[in-house]
C-alpha cells in the first residue's frame, strides 16, 4: 500500500485527495474498470490512454483529485494547464451498488477541479469534454460556475453495411492519402473551415494556425483519441490551384474500430459532395481491413453536419456535453 492510501484510511469515508499522493498501483485497479466502460459504451479500447495516464500518476505530474473510500480510490478527476487554457481530461468514478453516492462524488470531484482552475493564476479559459457521461448529467457543478454548455452526440455506422455510391469529385478535385508534409496546409484549413463556427467556441485551438498546428500534432502524435491511423486518413485538393479543400483525419480505437477525428471542407468549397466523398473514402479504407465500425462525434447545433452523416448511415448512440468557461 502507497503511503498515500495509508493516509487516506485515516480520513473519514469517501474522502477527496490531490492525486498526486498516490502511484500507478493505487490507481490501476480503477482505470481498468473504466477501461471496460469505454469498451462497453463506445466500442474503444482505453488502455494506451489508461497506460499513459498512470505513467503520469507516477511522474507526480498529473493535477487532480482521488476520491478515496476505506481506503481505495473509487474515483479520480484530472485536468491539465494548457498555456492560459485549463483542459478537464478525465472524470470516472466506479457506480458500483455499494457506493449509491457515486453520482454526488462526481460532483465533488468536478466541483473541486473546477475551482482549482478558475483559482489558478494566469487560466481564463476552461474546457471540458466527458464523453462517457450522459448529456446533463454532469451540468450542474459546470452551470452553477457559469459554463456554456454544448451537447455533442456519439455516432457510429457499422461498416457491414451496404455502402452509398461515392460522389464523384473528378475532374475539378482529387483525393489523396495524408502525408507528415501536410501539417501546415492542414492546420490552415483547420482554421479557415471553423472560423465562426461554434466548435471554435468549443475548442479555442480552431481560432489560430499555431492552435490548429497543436490540434494536429496532439491527434498524430499521442494517443488520447486512439492511434492515428494515416492509411484512413485523407486530403482532398483542388486541381487547378493544387489548394487543400478539406480533409479527414482517422485514428483507430480499438484493432476493429476506427473514428474520425476531424473532418472539415473549406467554405468556398462546400456544397460539392467533398465531405461526403472523404468520409466515403476512409470507410472503404477501414472496410478493405477488416474494421467493423467507424465512430465521430459532433456538436447537435451543427445540424448541417448531423444530416449528413445521419444520411451516409450513422446513428447517434448517445449524447454528452461540452463545458466552456472563459474569465470575463
Amino acid at each position: 500500500m502507497s503511503r498515500g492510501l495509508a493516509e487516506a484510511r485515516r480520513w473519514s469515508p469517501v474522502e477527496i485527495l490531490d492525486l498526486r499522493h498516490f502511484s500507478s498501483v493505487d490507481l490501476r485497479p480503477l482505470l481498468d474498470d473504466e477501461t471496460q466502460v469505454w469498451s462497453h459504451l463506445l466500442s474503444w479500447d482505453y488502455t494506451s490512454s489508461s497506460d499513459m495516464i498512470l505513467r503520469y500518476v507516477d511522474a507526480k505530474i498529473l493535477p487532480g483529485y482521488a476520491a478515496i473510500d476505506r481506503g481505495r480510490i473509487f474515483g479520480y478527476a484530472f485536468f491539465v494547464y494548457e498555456g492560459s487554457k485549463g483542459v478537464i481530461g478525465d472524470l470516472f468514478v466506479t457506480n458500483g451498488t455499494r457506493l449509491p453516492e457515486a453520482r454526488e462524488v462526481e460532483a465533488r470531484l468536478l466541483t473541486h477541479v473546477i475551482e482549482t482552475l478558475q483559482q489558478s493564476p494566469g487560466i481564463h479559459r476552461v474546457e471540458a469534454q466527458l464523453l462517457v457521461h450522459e448529456a446533463g448529467v454532469l451540468a450542474r457543478p459546470f452551470l452553477d460556475q457559469g459554463f456554456r454548455r454544448h451537447p455533442r452526440l456519439f455516432m457510429t455506422m457499422p461498416l457491414s453495411r451496404q455502402p452509398r455510391p461515392a460522389p464523384s469529385v473528378f475532374p475539378d478535385f482529387e483525393i489523396r492519402g495524408w502525408l507528415d508534409s501536410d501539417y501546415q496546409s492542414a492546420a490552415a484549413v483547420i482554421t479557415a473551415a471553423y472560423r465562426g463556427h461554434v466548435d471554435a467556441d468549443i475548442n479555442d485551438q480552431y481560432r489560430t494556425l499555431s492552435g490548429s498546428l497543436r490540434f494536429l500534432n496532439n491527434i498524430v502524435r499521442f494517443p488520447g483519441c486512439g492511434l492515428f491511423d494515416a492509411e484512413g486518413s485523407f486530403l482532398v485538393t483542388h486541381k487547378a490551384s493544387r489548394h487543400v479543400a478539406g480533409l479527414i483525419l482517422c485514428s483507430r480505437v480499438r484493432a476493429d474500430v476506427g473514428h474520425v477525428t476531424q473532418v472539415c471542407v473549406l467554405p468556398e468549397y462546400r456544397s460539392r459532395g467533398l465531405g461526403e466523398a472523404l468520409l466515403a473514402g476512409t470507410a472503404n479504407a477501414l472496410r478493405k481491413r477488416k474494421f467493423s465500425l467507424l465512430s465521430l462525434t459532433v456538436t447537435e447545433a451543427n445540424d448541417r453536419a448531423v444530416d449528413l452523416y445521419k444520411r451516409l448511415g450513422f446513428d447517434a448512440e448517445r449524447v454528452f456535453d461540452a463545458f466552456v468557461w472563459e474569465e470575463k
